[in-house]
């Protein structure tokens, strides 16, 4: 089982990313929390702390976090330390600029899911 720890629910990826998490077997989707950027330390490491134990108690065969970068950083620590795989989604950025009269700027992102990649070493 793949616990998707991220804002992007399973529902909505690609056909690709779909294929490539089957690998892992049913993906189980877990909202990531909201981190506020007032948050002291102490709070962000014991919250990392309890999202950590509930998803080792799901006995995941792997975890993809992503989200607030220093949130993630503890989580998976915590992961990667109990021998759980955790990962990132890797994807090809395609980007169109646009300039306008007045100076402002429009930028156009698409993501192109291009694999998984592992935090910790295989």
């Amino acid at each position: 089982m793949l616990i998707n720890f991220t804002n992007h629910p399973s529902a909505l990826w690609s056909a690709e990313q779909k294929a490539a998490a089957q690998v892992y077997g049913k993906v189980i989707d877990l909202a990531f929390p909201a981190i506020d950027p007032a948050t002291n330390e102490a709070v962000l490491d014991s919250l990392a702390a309890v999202y950590a134990d509930h998803i080792l108690h799901l006995n995941p065969d792997a975890v993809l976090c992503q989200g607030e970068c220093t949130f993630v950083y503890r989580v998976v620590q915590r992961l990667e330390a109990a021998g759980i795989p955790t990962l990132a989604a890797c994807s090809r950025r395609k980007s169109q600029e646009t300039t306008y009269p007045d100076g402002s700027t429009l930028k156009r992102s698409i993501f192109a899911f291009a694999g998984f990649r592992r935090y910790g070493t295989p």
